[in-house]
């Protein structure tokens, strides 16, 4: 059995891979709507989606849940295609627009989490037990998620606070280009 540090590093470097780029185009998506200041709500909606994800790695590594892994490719992206479009629609209350955007990142969360889980679970082919390796690869992953949202908010700080972008201008900016590589990342990976 591996050490706790190990599938701490192998959770962050899952996120900092480059092949993991849906998962980072996900978080960008995400986090369009927000600026530096609002980075407790940033906080909030990362935690969502890492316990959403914990959730479906659990039930796929103690062989409770089973989906088809090429749903899941085609899934993905549109959880990117989704967010871009609810940052760019409607203009409901600042308490409705987060509560929404906690249930999406705490459910799109689950279909990420299963597309890790393969990739997981083949880890712990010489593991008894589940709870170490799942706990240190979700603290690895929320730590590799923190580092890219700090990237994003500050990539946002700039634009907002020096170049002198509008809110409303960079959340459609950077929305449409998150729905945009969304897209072309559905029409590649459709199943049917």
């Amino acid at each position: 059995m591996q050490s706790f540090l190990f599938y701490i590093q192998l959770g962050f470097q899952h996120i900092s891979d480059l092949a993991g780029l849906d998962h980072v185009l996900f978080l960008v998506a995400l986090c369009a709507v927000y600026r530096l200041e609002q980075w407790r709500n940033v906080l909030i909606l990362v935690t969502a989606f890492t316990i959403g994800h914990s959730i479906t790695l659990a039930l796929v590594s103690l062989g409770s849940l089973s989906i088809p892994s090429r749903l899941i490719e085609f899934l993905i992206p549109v959880t990117i295609v989704a967010t871009a479009v609810n940052n760019v629609v409607g203009q409901p209350g600042v308490a409705t627009k987060m509560l929404r955007n906690y249930a999406m990142a705490l459910f799109f969360g689950l279909i990420h989490g299963m597309g890790f889980s393969n990739y997981f679970r083949a880890l712990l082919m010489d593991s008894g037990s589940i709870v170490a390796p799942l706990l240190g690869f979700n603290v690895g992953i929320e730590l590799g998620q923190l580092l890219v949202v700090s990237l994003i908010v500050s990539v946002a700080f700039v634009a907002l606070n020096l170049v002198g972008a509008k809110q409303r201008d960079w959340a459609v900016f950077v929305s449409g280009i998150a729905f945009g590589i969304g897209l072309t990342m559905m029409f590649e990976t459709w199943p049917f």
